[in-house]
């Protein structure tokens, strides 16, 4: 791959943590932004690939739902530019829609992404963390501000553990 040495490939591999194979445990809010504390826990797996010469990966993703399992893909790419990644989400349940892409990048081991979307018909924000990314199981998780980020709902973990 060749380089222009205008753009800078530091935090191309920040996310090098999750390439393999993966045992996944989910803990989700059974309903978002409306006070719920009934926790749903489920497992799944996934396993995460590099593409783009190294500038993005794929991680495909198996979730087992008490009310049925499906498929879905992480898709991240990395911008030399400007230092940030972008991270898609698309749900085998809805095959041709992409969720909007949340933003960020890592801060000493802490990787925060951040996107304006819509829940419900209401304008929210979206925040992706990952967290002990130097550790054996790496954890994601998500949350919800409905008062423009002034408070979060965190609704969704995920502690990844390495597959044999």
């Amino acid at each position: 791959m060749q380089h222009n040495p205008d753009f800078s490939l530091d935090g191309a591999k920040d996310f090098d943590f999750l390439i393999g194979h993966w045992r996944v445990s989910h803990r989700r809010l059974k309903r978002r932004l409306v006070g719920d504390q009934e926790w749903e826990t489920f497992g799944g797996a996934s396993s995460t690939r590099k593409i783009l010469g190294g500038l993005g990966n794929l991680e495909d993703n198996w979730i087992d739902l008490p009310g049925g399992a499906y498929r879905a893909v992480a898709l991240r790419s990395f911008d030399a530019q400007n230092g940030r990644w972008a991270i898609w989400w698309l749900d085998a349940r809805a095959p041709h829609q992409l969720d909007v892409p949340v933003i960020g990048g890592f801060k000493a081991g802490v990787g925060a992404f951040f996107a304006e979307d819509v829940l419900d018909g209401r304008a929210i924000k979206v925040r992706f963390l990952w967290t002990r990314t130097d550790r054996a199981s790496p954890q994601w998780e998500q949350a919800f501000s409905s008062d423009s980020g002034a408070s979060w709902e965190t609704n969704w973990v995920m502690r990844f553990d390495r597959a044999a």
